[in-house]
């Protein structure tokens, strides 16, 4: 009897000694063992990190659709804001310009009606600054630094 262990093909030595009773592992045991393990924190370490990718590109999304929603609401806001205070403006001084013609007095109702117009159109631009100041904040969920 031959008291060596036959090799077996595809075998290493290491496959040999624990054949004989020794205490090393097979090679092919332990790559094994360790790509388990690999795959199982992977796998744990995976759903974490695809929740906080996920997580990030949702805030992402949402940050871009604020962004582009708050520039194109206050360009529009802007031109509103501006019509809203030239308009009675306007209004007023023709209405003035048109008393000043039909009842000429020593006061000219020109200025005082351009005067009342401008302040007209200036809090009505107010009160609608406040109303979509106060949306904004309503349902941007305050994410916003004062």
């Amino acid at each position: 009897m031959n008291n060596k262990a036959d090799p077996k093909p595809g075998s290493t030595k290491a496959d040999s000694i624990n054949a004989k009773g020794g205490k090393a592992v097979s090679a092919k045991t332990d790559h094994a063992k360790t790509a388990r393990v690999q795959a199982a924190a992977s796998e744990r370490r995976g759903a974490g990190f695809s929740q906080k990718v996920g997580d990030i590109a949702a805030r992402k999304l949402q940050a871009q659709q604020s962004v582009t929603k708050n520039v194109w609401s206050g360009l529009g806001m802007m031109g509103l804001i501006g019509w809203s205070v030239v308009v009675p403006t306007l209004l007023g001084a023709a209405l003035g310009m048109w008393l000043d013609k039909r009842y000429p007095s020593a006061q000219s109702w020109t200025l005082m009606l351009l005067v009342a117009g401008l302040c007209l159109g200036c809090f009505n631009a107010w009160r609608w600054v406040e109303k979509e100041d106060h949306d904004i904040h309503q349902h941007g969920g305050n994410d916003d630094v004062d």
